[in-house]
């Protein structure tokens, strides 16, 4: 699994004319990628970087102080461009797979308290946000190695 992290003080996912999913307020947007390789102890080892993570401001998680989390699924984030000019995407797990993925690590943030918001998976999606410093790291599992 393989994720890009941003503190960001806004956020939001639209699709088509309607917002889908935002942030309440400075928090982490989360685009989340799964990969073919990916089991429960990467699901484990993710919800729990994403929640301990002290990339906020003054070195707090969100799990610290609360802040709120959108989660955007982004199969893109698998891609491999180690050859020619066109992205493999042969990494990616499949959409039924990830989806189901992607719901288990959002289930297992809010069953640690957080405020978590999501994408539409496998929707035409139009993310927006506001970086907060800018501040983003990717955060990986074994199994997206």
């Amino acid at each position: 699994m393989r994720a890009v992290v941003s503190r960001v003080t806004e956020a939001s996912v639209t699709v088509g004319d309607e917002v889908v999913g935002a942030l309440p307020g400075a928090g982490l947007l989360v685009l989340l990628g799964v990969s073919t390789d990916d089991d429960e102890a990467d699901i484990t080892t993710m919800v729990r970087k994403i929640s301990e993570l002290r990339i906020l401001r003054d070195e707090k998680s969100a799990i610290d102080i609360g802040a709120p989390v959108l989660v955007v699924s982004q199969f893109t984030l698998m891609g491999s461009t180690a050859k020619g000019r066109r992205p493999s995407w042969a990494r990616a797990a499949p959409g039924a797979r990830a989806e189901t993925v992607v719901d288990t690590v959002v289930d297992g943030l809010r069953a640690r308290g957080l405020e978590v918001s999501t994408g539409a998976f496998g929707k035409m999606m139009q993310v927006s946000s506001v970086n907060d410093g800018p501040f983003t790291v990717i955060v990986e599992t074994a199994g997206s190695r």
